[in-house]
């Protein structure tokens, strides 16, 4: 099969070896797989932990049909068109975990479209529902607001009740289109005053709950920005894996500082992370209220060129791979 494979000359387009399934995975014949800022890590052999090396396929999530199931897979049938997380999906072939996948939410959903949600949908709802605690009236602050995960927990945090939504993006043109997805104010990290709006807009308290998705240099802004007994959790690095950490203000607002990543989860937890997902949110994915933009569509043949775009970092939204 044509897959998108990482070598030690960087990422290249060839043939591989067509996986099979395990007892408990679907075999999915891919025709879209969405790029994430962990692929581009990849293969930049800057990623934390054993998420490539070379002879790896890169590609964490992807949309297709069932072509094969394994016998103790659950739920799927062969012919069904589904959308899935996991590992290789820029190939014309992957497999996964039953308990990854889900089924497209729409029949004229495009398979392009539905490569967008997995990663993002599971993500954000674990961040700001389960590790979050989100509940009604609560603020929420999402760094990183830009990105297509970012996007999605934007409106995911409407869709569940928040209060005040902000979202923080460096770039205007990018920032200036945040209340689209349902930012109620937008705000400049690079700004040193950003956590001054933040506790202005929240009339001195600061917000609730801050999914960060920078780390890095903004970990003591995050505490200033938030509300005693708030909650901080970081799902993304992309600002840097390490910074300066205020102890005394992390005592002195008494905040959870949450870690998470999918790569030292166990097979149980992640499909909980997904069941809760579909379980709380499907109805919104189904009637599109969920939804993410397609900022441009490469062929798997061009995988190289579509990163490359993504490391320009000029989109906004989602950039694909057609199948």
């Amino acid at each position: 099969m044509k897959a998108a494979i990482l070598t030690e000359s960087g990422l290249m387009v060839g043939e591989a070896p067509r996986p099979e399934p395990g007892a408990s995975d679907i075999l999915v014949r891919v025709r879209a797989a969405a790029l994430n800022r962990a692929d581009i890590l990849m293969a930049d052999g800057r990623a934390h932990g054993k998420l490539g090396g070379s002879g790896a396929i890169l590609g964490l999530e992807w949309a297709g049909e069932v072509a094969e199931t394994g016998s103790k897979a659950q739920e799927f049938k062969e012919g069904d068109r589904v959308m899935c997380s996991g590992a290789a999906g820029y190939a014309e072939y992957a497999v996964t975990d039953w308990g990854r996948v889900s089924p497209l939410p729409a029949a004229d959903m495009s398979f392009e479209q539905a490569a967008t949600l997995p990663i993002a949908l599971q993500t954000m709802h674990d961040a700001l529902a389960t590790n979050g605690r989100l509940q009604k009236g609560e603020t929420v602050l999402i760094q990183g607001a830009s990105s297509g995960v970012g996007l999605m927990g934007l409106q995911i945090a409407k869709y569940l009740g928040a209060n005040l939504v902000i979202g923080t993006t460096r770039d205007s043109t990018r920032r200036a289109r945040l209340g689209e997805f349902g930012a109620d104010l937008a705000l400049d990290p690079s700004d040193p005053t950003w956590p001054d709006a933040v506790l202005e807009a929240t009339g001195g308290a600061g917000v609730n709950l801050i999914v960060d998705q920078i780390s890095g240099g903004v970990a003591n802004q995050n505490m200033q920005a938030a509300a005693v007994k708030g909650r901080i959790v970081n799902v993304g690095r992309l600002g840097g894996f390490s910074g300066e950490f205020d102890y005394d203000l992390h005592a002195l607002k008494r905040i959870d500082y949450i870690g998470v990543t999918f790569r030292t989860r166990s097979v149980e937890e992640v499909r909980e992370i997904n069941r809760r997902m579909r379980a709380a949110l499907w109805p919104a994915v189904e009637n599109g209220t969920l939804q993410l933009p397609l900022d441009r569509v490469f062929p798997l043949d061009q995988a190289v060129a579509a990163q490359a775009h993504m490391r320009a970092n000029a989109h906004f939204g989602k950039v694909v791979l057609s199948v």
